[in-house]
């Protein structure tokens, strides 16, 4: 069955290049009005430039229908705005894909505060923003699709990118928390940890790999999580044609006799022992874990 995307409106944040204008792009060849949000600004997330009006440009020629828009995820003004925009336009929102990000790499120690602070502002607080401004709509209307974006940073850790992992890891938390609070009303979260290369990425990939780690081989999962027949509450990693996915487990555990830190040390082995590991399906499920070593089980 081909996945479709006719009558729906979509938002993409920063889909000026990279792997937000292959999302763009794709939506709109199936169907999809697209608003192409893209700031324009560099990779580190000054200036500004008319990238998004560039991608709507591509999206018109090859007959689909878009338009650009500008705003700064950072301020909830503008996103409102945009949101207001959209719905003028064309009477909803049923997808957001949250891809709007800049990188700010250093040590830890070498880190000013204020860098941390912007690149968490705009990944983890604007994809905030964006979804905020879109939620009440979409629990109204019965449906939508909200795709935040993490990053193998986030999940496992990348030296020289504590702000980013941070930020990142807030939203896989952010995705799977809203996944339970959007389900009465038929708006599934997802969450991609896609490797592509672009931009931000452009001086990490050695130059033979670039050819096949294009953004575009991103698309289909991503679009597929915004589909239709989406799951809910699900992390994929995704990157040059292979789809994985990543799952947050949780150990069997060990019931201390007595819990002391020494008591820790000396069933740190037992503890961390992954046989019987468990993917639970909210935080609940931890206390619940807890309770069924107490008794035994």
């Amino acid at each position: 069955m081909t996945i479709s995307f006719d009558g729906r409106v979509a938002i993409v944040t920063g889909a000026g290049g990279g792997l937000g204008r292959a999302y763009a792009l794709e939506l709109a060849r199936r169907g999809a009005r697209v608003v192409v949000n893209d700031l324009g600004a560099t990779r580190d997330g000054t200036g500004h430039s008319d990238a998004a009006a560039r991608v709507v440009e591509e999206i018109r020629a090859a007959g689909g229908t878009a338009i650009a828009n500008d705003a700064s995820v950072t301020d909830a003004g503008q996103v409102e705005a945009m949101v207001a925009e959209a719905i003028a336009a064309w009477g909803g929102v049923h997808i957001l894909i949250n891809n709007a990000g800049i990188l700010r790499d250093k040590s830890f120690a070498k880190m000013e505060m204020a860098d941390f602070r912007a690149v968490v502002d705009v990944h983890l607080i604007g994809s905030a923003n964006c979804t905020k401004a879109v939620w009440e709509g979409m629990r109204e209307q019965n449906y939508g699709r909200v795709l935040m974006t993490a990053s193998s940073t986030g999940l496992y850790g990348n030296f020289g990118q504590s702000n980013y992992a941070a930020a990142k890891l807030g939203l896989a938390g952010f995705a799977r928390t809203l996944a339970l609070e959007g389900a009465r009303n038929n708006v599934r979260v997802n969450t991609i940890a896609p490797t592509a290369a672009t931009r931000m990425t452009e001086d990490i990939f050695p130059p033979e790999l670039l050819a096949r780690f294009q953004p575009e081989q991103v698309a289909p999962p991503a679009l597929y999580l915004v589909s239709e027949d989406a799951p809910t509450g699900v992390i994929l990693g995704a990157g040059a044609g292979v789809v994985q996915a990543a799952h947050i487990t949780l150990t069997r555990g060990v019931a201390l006799a007595e819990p002391t830190p020494e008591a820790v040390a000396e069933n740190f082995a037992a503890i961390m022992d992954r046989d019987g590991e468990i993917v639970p399906q909210s935080g609940a499920e931890q206390a619940m874990t807890i309770l069924q070593r107490l008794q035994g089980l």
